[in-house]
């Protein structure tokens, strides 16, 4: 399973889709909200965590569609989905994959974007905890979208559609742990219920996703 989570780091990496891609997009949003809400501090200050959050959440989809599609492509999915390793730690690995490489780095880049939004100093480490606690749940739904629409052809846009209402509660909750904690008010109930739901998805969502895949390779 080691062996498996540093070939799908290699390949991301190698694929382009890793690092630089999901940076990028978070960049960009960042960089275009001012231009149109406007350059007022209070403003941007009092919407950074949510911006923030969003522009985390949208740059997780971007290489979700790869998660799966280059091992169905290349046949690699089939002899992982008979290999003595199980099919759940095989997604464990590859949503863990996923977010080495897309979560980890948003997560550590966002402090030095919250600098443009004009984010509360107090916030900063609410906001690297809230990610860091909610990203891996993101890894690990887009990982469940992606086994149920593996061999789709144009599954993308189905697959945002999917994954999308599914991380409403994790931007929820994570956007009002960076709201409260920059307050001074107590954010310890939408930190609980983030960890709760990235715990949630950790237990269950590997072995939906196996089941998908099977299903899908059927």
């Amino acid at each position: 399973m080691i062996a498996l989570l540093i070939r799908d780091l290699a390949l991301a990496i190698r694929a382009g889709g890793g690092f630089g891609l999901g940076l990028a997009f978070f960049l960009i949003v960042v960089v275009l909200v001012p231009f149109g809400v406007g350059p007022e501090s209070a403003i941007l200050s009092r919407i950074a965590p949510g911006i923030l959050w969003v522009g985390a959440l949208l740059a997780c989809l971007l290489s979700l569609d790869r998660i799966f599609a280059l091992d169905f492509e290349d046949g690699s999915l089939d002899l992982l989905a008979t290999a003595p390793i199980p099919l759940e730690g095989v997604v464990a690995m590859k949503a863990a994959a996923h977010w080495v490489t897309t979560g980890l780095p948003l997560t550590l880049a966002a402090p030095g974007l919250g600098l443009l939004l004009s984010l509360d100093p107090a916030a900063y480490g609410w906001l690297v905890l809230s990610l860091a606690l909610g990203t891996p749940a993101l890894s690990m739904i887009g990982t469940f979208g992606a086994a149920l629409t593996v061999g789709l052809k144009r599954g993308g846009l189905l697959l945002s559609l999917l994954v999308l209402p599914l991380y409403v509660p994790t931007l929820i909750f994570g956007a009002e742990a960076v709201v409260r904690g920059a307050a001074g008010q107590s954010n310890a109930t939408p930190l609980l219920m983030l960890a709760g739901i990235t715990l949630a998805t950790l237990a269950l969502l590997p072995f939906a996703a196996a089941a998908a895949i099977r299903i899908n390779l059927r």
